[in-house]
């Protein structure tokens, strides 16, 4: 049976004292539909990557293309955590939800890792000979990198969406602009999903205030920089051709244009020679 929405508010506040109803909905929005369309997001791209793969005969290191179907397992795991109201509801009465979500996208965190690693093997290998298959794949892992700890900072800090939102939350991990002068925001403001990740895309954006984060920040800064790089530096070592190469005659050419560039080359001698 699914629960009544009149019901399940009550409940919620029990578990949680003195956080509002109006704050309870706006962190279930978040949860729902926010953070499962951005796990979503990175389902799709690892899908899209491994039927190019498997389309292509593409290879990592010398594994199959459907290995970047792998991740999609825990993904879907933090899906159920986020989105399906029964497995959601009874990991909040256990008050394991948020443990759940962080070991979840941990898990894909590391898979992320584990693929890096695995398209730099490829790399120093000779592995990747199509310059598209090295784009696909280093796009999907640098989303995924993004998102993946734009989750983990929304769910690190302060203790988490719904703590955060508490009377007397615990201290911040993020400054955020808004919080040092508050003028610039709206009333009540307070940062959302979408803010998270854009920190993990622009780590200028807010001031990092405990080490764990500054750790978290140091990491996802590093595979993100790591990825960028090999793809540009591929790139580099194998830029696109801008021009058609001339055409040039063999001696063993019998055609008009072979003859014509041999009777043009051995003409040069004989004009100097007069001169």
């Amino acid at each position: 049976m699914h629960d009544d929405p009149a019901e399940k508010w009550p409940r919620l506040m029990v578990d949680n004292p003195g956080v509002s109803t109006a704050d309870l909905h706006e962190e279930e929005v978040e949860s729902r539909y926010e953070a499962t369309f951005a796990v979503g997001l990175v389902i799709a791209l690892q899908v899209t990557l491994a039927l190019a793969s498997l389309e292509g005969g593409w290879k990592l290191k010398g594994l199959p293309g459907w290995v970047w179907l792998i991740p999609a397992v825990p993904e879907a795991g933090l899906l159920l955590a986020l989105a399906w109201s029964a497995p959601r509801h009874r990991l909040e009465q256990m008050g394991q939800r948020r443990t759940v979500a962080l070991a979840l996208v941990g898990v894909i965190t590391s898979a992320n890792v584990v693929a890096l690693t695995a398209l730099i093997a490829s790399l120093l290998s000779a592995q990747e000979k199509s310059g598209g298959e090295l784009l696909l794949k280093g796009a999907t892992i640098w989303s995924t990198n993004v998102i993946t700890f734009g989750l983990l900072f929304w769910e690190f800090d302060r203790g988490g969406p719904i703590r955060r939102r508490e009377p007397d939350p615990p201290p911040r991990d993020f400054q955020f602009p808004q919080d040092e002068n508050p003028t610039l925001a709206e009333p009540n403001w307070h940062p959302r999903l979408a803010d998270y990740v854009y920190i993990a895309f622009s780590p200028t954006d807010a001031m990092p205030l405990t080490r764990r984060v500054k750790m978290m920040m140091l990491a996802e800064s590093a595979i993100s920089a790591t990825t960028v790089l090999l793809v540009a530096a591929r790139g580099r070592e194998h830029p696109p051709l801008t021009g058609a190469p001339r055409p040039t005659a063999s001696r063993g050419d019998g055609s008009a244009a072979g003859k014509a560039q041999r009777c043009s080359i051995g003409a040069e001698p004989r004009q100097r020679r007069s001169d």
